[in-house]
């Protein structure tokens, strides 16, 4: 019986690559059109332009790359897993959070996928954002 479990391992990678080499396009199209996106300690946002947004809206308040990448998938390739550390920097102040002054971060992450079809269809973020605030020096 064959497994679909490697491709939907390659696809995780893909897309933190990806989003690590600032190609905002390529990682957009690793998403499904519905795409649904859990925001840490926020709602839910549908839809690959919804994405796009916040994608806009990080690319200025923060500068960030993903280390230390492990990533799971079950069998059946329709679900995934991910732990990593992002490392960063606060460039612009963020709506509702401290002053940005340049602050460096460095914050382990656990993020959740449904896969469909060779694509994201949903992502779901975790970090401790209290040590994200200590950080930054809130």
């Amino acid at each position: 019986m064959a497994t679909l479990q490697q491709p939907a391992l390659a696809l995780i990678q893909t897309y933190y690559a990806t989003f690590n080499s600032g190609n905002r396009e390529a990682f957009l199209a690793l998403l499904t059109d519905d795409i649904v996106h859990d925001i840490n300690q926020g709602g839910a946002e549908t839809g690959r332009a919804a994405f796009q947004v916040f994608l806009t809206r990080m690319d200025c308040c923060y500068r960030e790359q993903v280390c230390d990448l492990l990533v799971f998938a079950n069998e059946e390739g329709t679900r995934g897993a991910a732990e990593f550390f992002i490392e960063g920097e606060y460039l612009a102040t963020d709506a509702g959070l401290p002053p940005a002054t340049g602050q460096r971060y460095r914050l382990r992450v656990g993020a959740f996928f449904d896969l469909h079809d060779g694509k994201v269809q949903r992502v779901t973020n975790y970090y401790n954002l209290e040590e994200w605030l200590r950080q930054v020096g809130a």
